[in-house]
């Protein structure tokens, strides 16, 4: 169905434009554009999804710096990179006291780059067809990404870890230690 547009103009920037409206896949009824998400290659209203919750709002502490970025296929990346620089903002300096003795971190970042998201699929891990859930796929409607990496060094505010599963430029939203092995 192609999308209508509301009349009502919309100020942004100081320029006015039309809302352009999707029809929910799902409920029927007509949204903004940013209300939906591509589901299974058809839209879905936030309504749909999320029921009547809120969105919470969450700032980044910094940004990662590699070589890394989403190839054409579903999972891969082009410049896997031995390790990674998690460049924290230097506001969070404060946070860090300590950091440098630990081995093992948790990086939760925004998958800024997600594409439409399937609900099944074959995993890239071994073929297996699976949910989103049960994969490491980065198309998730969260677009939370969780990484266990290793701390190499601290300079400054700048983490350097071995295996982060973020391509450059992703916001980093947390640093956690991680939980040792049982």
């Amino acid at each position: 169905m192609a999308p209508a547009f509301d009349d009502r103009p919309m100020a942004e920037n100081g320029l006015m434009q039309r809302r352009q409206q999707v029809t929910c896949s799902e409920c029927g009824r007509s949204h903004p554009e940013g209300d939906t998400r591509v589901i299974d290659e058809a839209p879905v209203c936030t309504d749909c999804l999320y029921g009547k919750t809120q969105p919470v709002q969450i700032y980044p502490i910094g940004f990662v710096a590699n070589s890394q970025e989403r190839d054409g296929s579903e999972f891969g990346l082009r410049g896997r990179a031995e390790t990674s620089r998690v460049q924290l903002l230097p506001s969070q300096r404060r946070f860090m006291y300590k950091l440098e003795e630990e081995d093992r971190l948790t990086i939760v970042y925004h998958l800024h780059q997600a594409r439409a998201v399937r609900s099944r699929f074959e995993r890239g891990l071994d073929g297996k067809e699976v949910g989103v859930f049960a994969s490491r796929t980065p198309d998730r409607l969260s677009r939370i990404g969780i990484s266990e990496v290793r701390l190499v060094a601290v300079d400054g505010t700048t983490l350097v870890v071995e295996g982060l599963d973020a391509v450059d430029g992703t916001p980093v939203l947390d640093v956690k230690v991680s939980q040792p092995p049982e």
